[in-house]
């Protein structure tokens, strides 16, 4: 089934002053197994992951526990802002779980935060919730906010030409 590009319900919890996480919550008009594959194969992530007016130059992922990843997303500028992590858990089509963490330009992971993604499947829909934890601080926190929000606008795109 194709995904619709107007999400149905949409949430962002940057959560409270002090509370360094984050909650977003996105229905998809795309059954769950779709939704967690966008996420789990390489050649679909590179097709809609990043930020918008981002494109996706490398991938590299190992998904199993323990596997790692490797992304690096292009800004509009040229700028290339690598990241990495380490899957925690694999729960298809459930919950997936990894590690996040940029690079500095020597190719060192810095802060090191967890990422959990939950996928409930409402017949044809999908809600997927996104939770990302452990930020140092606030600043960094909104500053993710704002990327998986755009990121997440365009998975609709994509699913509705998967």
């Amino acid at each position: 089934m194709a995904a619709s590009r107007d999400m149905a319900a949409r949430s962002d919890t940057p959560a409270e002053t002090g509370k360094r996480e984050l909650v977003i919550t996105r229905v998809f008009d795309a059954p769950r197994a779709l939704v967690f594959k966008a996420w789990t194969e390489p050649e679909r992530l590179v097709l809609w992951w990043g930020p918008q007016g981002f494109t996706i130059p490398f991938c590299e992922m190992d998904v199993r526990p323990g596997g790692a990843w490797r992304v690096c997303m292009r800004g509009p500028d040229g700028t290339d802002h690598w990241v990495r992590g380490v899957y925690r858990e694999i729960v298809e089509p459930e919950r997936l779980a990894f590690s996040w963490a940029w690079e500095n330009a020597d190719g060192n992971p810095r802060e090191d935060t967890l990422v959990t993604l939950t996928f409930a499947e409402h017949g044809e829909r999908t809600t997927l919730t996104l939770h990302h934890a452990g930020f140092a601080t606030d600043t960094g926190r909104d500053e993710h906010h704002g990327g998986w929000a755009s990121c997440l606008e365009r998975l609709p795109d994509y699913l509705a030409t998967a």
